[in-house]
């Protein structure tokens, strides 16, 4: 940059105010460095400000899923249940941003358009959809990794005469099914979830699934005083072993693999994490994801668990998943669901052997010829995960090419944090990184240090940009793939692997090997002078 040069409007511009936008924004903003944020939407939460859907809750417990970086924080804040809804969520976001004065850096209901870098002076320029225009030394994306959401390709649906939503889309005023004829699309977290919600208040509810998924009890319960304090004390401790962990919570697997134990101790292992409910059952064991014997174990127990939850016997069959290991898709945490099937008003449609030909102005028409009327329809269909927030804008980097050309095959990154290409550019808790299989507040307080220490050690050593070489993003690709390879992980037809999108290439995306050996990888490429990036 010339001395004529004129200096960019800010130094880093943040894209997302979710959880780890708002970190992000905290950390650099302590540092120094101006700041500036944009949302889509009119407040902070990410996906927590979309996903209000009936019965929307975390499957991490609250006590983990919260910012470890304030003790303050920590201590003041009281969780009301061990997994917390979805308004509790957005309750506590409110007060980070509150406390912390977070908001006044963001620019709310803006969607950034596009990023494009000048190479002479190696700034990004980003235009939003309302006409503003930022140059900005640094780009930051932290627009999350479920938060694109994905309709179904059915004929016909845009002439239903009644109201139709989605969950990754609902309306913040809620939704009254009272009395309503109710169809349900799909049956991943967001429709498990939701359909026990919406039996409680519907007529009649007829439930359409494609696939069904592996779901654990929460075993959710109100936290009391003596529990919140018990916590708080030791918080230190839970967060140095959430840190060592797997998945970024203080669980770790059973310390002998499946057949190192006799059955009576195998089951009381299962029946253990059964009790604590939810998403932990998938790392019972340590060979659960290698080993499929191992893991059809593990999957017995659990069909024995749920076949003795559905009365109907032909109903509970469709219920159980015959065409993926258990894990493989990230197991649902649910409150009553398979219950929910045991109620006279409420039908379950399996679509892989009468699937939807067509809808119509007043409801469903199967193949075979049946029409189920409806008053309302819901699409529990997920999203466009990992890669479709990022598909949304429009960057460019050298040469003018976008980064969705360069991740035309796949998303390519080093460490799931630059792309060749890219100088300046970050995409944070996304493809390339433990992302989605790990606690995803206690991975934007990882990725949000390490750049913040990045930045410093830039200024430090006077370079102007940095950006990961083309080998080491080889490297890091070929190393993501080879450990996903190493696992059941590919056997399922998962949206961690973007099957649930016609067309989206079909590479595993997250980084498998765990919050703990992630961190151990990028603490020993910082300690080494930022090996495989180049600056500039």
């Amino acid at each position: 940059m010339s001395e004529n040069t004129p200096a960019p409007d800010t130094d880093v511009v943040v894209v997302g105010a979710g959880v780890t936008g708002l970190y992000t924004v905290h950390r650099l903003r302590t540092l120094g460095h101006r700041v500036r944020g944009f949302d889509r939407a009119a407040d902070v939460g990410g996906v927590w400000y979309w996903n209000r859907y009936p019965g929307a809750r975390c499957d991490v417990e609250s006590f983990d899923y919260s910012y470890s970086f304030d003790e303050d924080l920590q201590q003041e804040w009281d969780w009301s249940e061990k997994y917390a809804t979805q308004p509790e969520i957005m309750r506590y976001l409110h007060h980070v941003a509150d406390r912390f004065s977070l908001r006044d850096a963001y620019t709310f209901e803006t969607s950034v358009r596009s990023a494009e870098l000048d190479e002479d002076t190696l700034t990004w320029t980003v235009r939003t959809d309302t006409g503003e225009t930022v140059t900005s030394r640094f780009v930051v994306f932290a627009v999350g990794c479920l938060s694109s959401a994905q309709r179904p390709d059915i004929p016909g649906l845009d002439s239903f005469a009644g109201p139709s939503y989605h969950t990754g889309e609902w309306p913040h005023e809620g939704v009254d099914f009272t009395g309503l004829r109710v169809g349900v699309v799909g049956t991943g977290s967001s429709g498990i979830q939701s359909i026990p919600e919406i039996a409680a208040q519907a007529r009649q509810l007829t439930v359409f699934q494609r696939s069904p998924n592996y779901s654990v009890p929460a075993g959710n319960e109100p936290l009391d005083d003596a529990r919140r304090r018990q916590v708080k004390a030791c918080y230190a401790e839970r967060r140095r072993l959430a840190r060592l962990s797997g998945g970024g919570s203080p669980f770790t697997t059973y310390p002998k693999k499946t057949f190192e134990v006799g059955e009576e101790e195998r089951r009381a292992a299962y029946e253990k994490r059964w009790q604590l409910g939810g998403v932990l059952y998938s790392k019972t064991f340590p060979d659960q994801l290698v080993d499929r014997a191992a893991n059809d174990a593990a999957r017995a127990f659990w069909e024995e668990k749920v076949r003795a939850r559905v009365d109907d016997p032909a109903v509970a069959e469709l219920l159980v998943p015959g065409d993926h290991p258990i894990g493989a898709k990230r197991i649902v945490t649910d409150s009553g669901y398979f219950e929910t099937y045991n109620q006279p008003h409420v039908r379950l449609v399996s679509l892989r052997s009468r699937p939807i030909e067509r809808v119509d102005a007043t409801g469903v028409v199967l193949a075979d010829g049946e029409h189920i009327a409806l008053d309302a329809l819901v699409h529990a269909t997920g999203f466009d995960a990992m890669t479709g927030s990022v598909d949304r804008i429009e960057v460019r980097g050298r040469g003018g090419r976008t980064l969705k050309e360069a991740w035309a095959a796949g998303p390519r990154t080093y460490l799931g944090l630059g792309t060749d290409g890219f100088p300046n550019f970050f995409n944070l808790t996304g493809p390339g990184s433990p992302s989605v299989m790990v606690n995803v507040v206690l991975a934007g307080e990882q990725h949000g240090d390490w750049l913040a220490d990045l930045l410093a050690y830039m200024e430090a050593h006077g370079h102007r940009a940095v950006e990961a070489a083309p080998d080491a993003v080889e490297d890091w690709v070929r190393e993501c793939r080879d450990r996903a390879g190493a696992t059941l992980l590919m056997e399922a037809d998962s949206w961690y692997l973007g099957a649930n999108i016609p067309g989206k290439p079909r590479v595993f995306m997250p980084y498998v090997g765990g919050f703990k050996v992630y961190q151990e990888i990028i603490d020993a490429v910082a300690a080494g002078g930022y090996k495989g990036f180049r600056f500039s």
